[in-house]
């Protein structure tokens, strides 16, 4: 199966190189094969990913596995976006972050068993916590693009950059994108409350306690858009803000546990 994570790892490197191909050349008709080459990447991640995860005695969700599996569902986000929407200067990033996760997640194995099977509101959980992670995480994305931007913009030097997609229609994504992750994440936040009877338990009450803060954070950042009209740099540092304590509380203590106390 390592030979499954080589290939996608291949074909996330050529997804990459024809992303910064076609970025600078806007007027490029080879855009199907860039989306061919990452469709291979992700097919083959998605295997090696099934086989990593599911196919072990009790799920195998530890801290590489579920990043590898965030990575894959930024990716497929990503891909599908790019469809729709010109944002090929974010793709070779996020190719590139896909192939470096994978690449760790098959050097560095490790093993988290959790045993959904018996647990489905768990899963379910779980499932909707790293889908709003995603999705956010785009948000963010999509906010340093549009911050980017608005800098050459007001430096007169928005005409040497390749095609990009209008400030106002970039805006318009971000903050859509921003209400559905806040969506999922309140669903994420509402099954645990109601699910899980140790969420505020010791050992896990942090990340609780950082998602809700999170959750605040992009709640008051939607707030603020829409009542007192926050745009430019607010947004970009509120969403990275919020990006940073989703992280926490999903990486955070999971980092401590599997890799500073194992080394």
């Amino acid at each position: 199966m390592e030979l499954l994570a080589v290939l996608a790892m291949a074909f996330y490197l050529l997804a990459a190189f024809a992303g910064v191909h076609n970025m600078l050349n806007p007027q490029n008709k080879r855009r199907r094969s860039t989306l061919l080459a990452a469709l291979c990447a992700l097919v083959l991640h998605g295997f090696w990913l099934f086989d990593t995860v599911v196919l072990v005695p009790g799920q195998n969700l530890s801290m590489l596995n579920v990043a590898s599996l965030v990575s894959l569902m930024i990716a497929v986000f990503m891909t599908l976006l790019v469809t729709r929407f010109n944002v090929w200067l974010l793709m070779p990033l996020v190719y590139v972050f896909a192939g470096l996760i994978l690449a760790a997640d098959l050097l560095i194995p490790g093993y988290y068993g959790m045993y959904l099977e018996s647990r489905p509101e768990v899963l379910l959980h779980i499932g909707l916590g790293l889908t709003s992670y995603s999705l956010l995480a785009i948000a963010s994305l999509l906010a340093i693009l549009l911050g980017f931007l608005n800098h050459r913009l007001k430096s007169h030097k928005l005409t040497n950059l390749p095609a990009m997609p209008p400030l106002m229609t970039l805006e318009r994504y971000l903050f859509r994108l921003i209400f559905v992750g806040v969506v999922v994440l309140t669903l994420s936040i509402s099954t645990g409350l109601f699910f899980l009877q140790d969420m505020f338990s010791p050992g896990k009450a942090h990340k609780a306690i950082l998602t809700i803060l999170a959750w605040c954070v992009y709640v008051g950042l939607l707030w603020g858009h829409h009542r007192l009209g926050w745009r430019g740099r607010k947004v970009v540092w509120t969403s990275l803000v919020g990006s940073l304590l989703l992280t926490l509380a999903y990486f955070g203590s999971r980092f401590v546990r599997e890799v500073l106390l194992n080394s």
